[in-house]
């Protein structure tokens, strides 16, 4: 596995400042757009049948991590109704609030920038250590939908990483992305700034490699959102496994 470096390890210094602050802004926008995600992007079968994919293999009680739960539909749901106990993660406290409100049972819910998984400020600066290096190993899968396109793409693969580290050996990863050569692309969505990043298909395979994982399935789905606003994109549907 190639070595990727890890800025949590040296965070002293502007930058780390000023990406948090960029993505608490764009948590924000989250907090506003609410219930209007869900409107734009009604149809879920891709990430459904990810799901799926999980729960065949993983028994009743297994502990899932939920990386960006947005608002818990489908997800949350989906893999809480399947018998698994999930620990959902979302930097969007508006999110945050649907999920809780829409099914309050389904998972342990925390806002946490997704960025500071695995690291010490898991437990420091968001009090939740069982997420931090202390919880190396204790997840049997985690998912991540649309979520790690809100980092650059130097961020996703340290993020990989991190996750990686909660992962049991042979964990699961169930991970969706839009196919696009971008990186911290600045767009406006549902009338919000944003800032977007992407991989093509081949390059992302790479991307897990190096991570230390191995793509088990790999599903391209043509996308059109309810809201004419969006362009149809190309979604992508990874069912990867952490390798050592």
């Amino acid at each position: 596995m190639g070595q990727i470096s890890d800025p949590a390890r040296g965070e002293a210094g502007s930058a780390p400042s000023r990406r948090r602050a960029e993505r608490a802004l764009q948590a924000v926008a989250f907090d506003a757009i609410g219930e209007r995600y869900s409107e734009a992007f009604p149809a879920k079968e891709g990430q459904l049948a990810a799901g799926r994919l999980l729960l065949d293999e993983l028994r009743p009680g297994d502990r899932v991590l939920d990386i960006g739960c947005g608002t818990g539909d489908p997800t949350v749901r989906q893999l809480a109704a399947g018998g698994l106990l999930v620990t959902a993660v979302d930097l969007s406290d508006g999110m945050l609030s649907l999920a809780r409100r829409t099914f309050p049972q389904a998972a342990a819910y925390h806002r946490m920038d997704l960025y500071d998984l695995a690291t010490v400020r898991a437990g420091t600066a968001w009090g939740l250590p069982e997420l931090g290096p202390a919880g190396a190993g204790s997840f049997a899968a985690a998912t991540a939908f649309f979520s790690l396109i809100l980092l650059p793409q130097q961020e996703i693969r340290v993020a990989l990483g991190r996750i990686r580290r909660l992962l049991r050996p042979g964990g699961l990863l169930a991970l969706g992305l839009v196919e696009a050569d971008l990186d911290d692309c600045r767009m406006h969505f549902l009338g919000h700034p944003l800032r977007i990043s992407g991989f093509l298909r081949e390059e992302l395979v790479e991307v897990l490699h190096h991570a230390g994982f191995t793509v088990e399935a790999l599903n391209g789905r043509p996308y059109a959102p309810a809201c004419t606003a969006l362009p149809p994109e190309e979604q992508l549907f990874l069912h990867c496994r952490r390798t050592t």
